[in-house]
């Protein structure tokens, strides 16, 4: 019986060895493939979005200005004081009922 076990073994090893060998093959060709699609996407490839759009984007994006750190810190304290005067909205219900729109 011991011989059958280690004959049975040796085959369950064998096939393990094949399914991770096959494993890493795929594995192999999944990173070339992501290698390929990353340089792709590196280069500058004509898309079908009007210039426009990108024009639109950067002019919103220089209509942003960056608030200054006191300005931040006094939200920020705002934020905390409303945060701890409002009393939660199951609170002021009075109830726990779910309503589905």
């Amino acid at each position: 019986m011991s011989k059958n076990r280690v004959e049975k073994l040796e085959s369950t090893v064998a096939e393990l060895e094949s399914t991770v060998d096959g494993l890493t093959d795929e594995l192999i060709e999944a990173k070339e493939r992501i290698r390929v699609l990353e340089a792709e996407l590196d280069t500058e490839t004509p898309t079908r979005v009007p210039d426009r759009r990108a024009s639109e984007e950067t002019t919103e994006a220089e209509e942003t200005q960056e608030a200054a750190p006191d300005e931040v810190e006094q939200a920020a304290a705002d934020a905390d004081d409303d945060a701890d005067a409002t009393p939660d909205e199951a609170e002021d219900s009075g109830s726990d009922d779910i309503i589905v729109a």
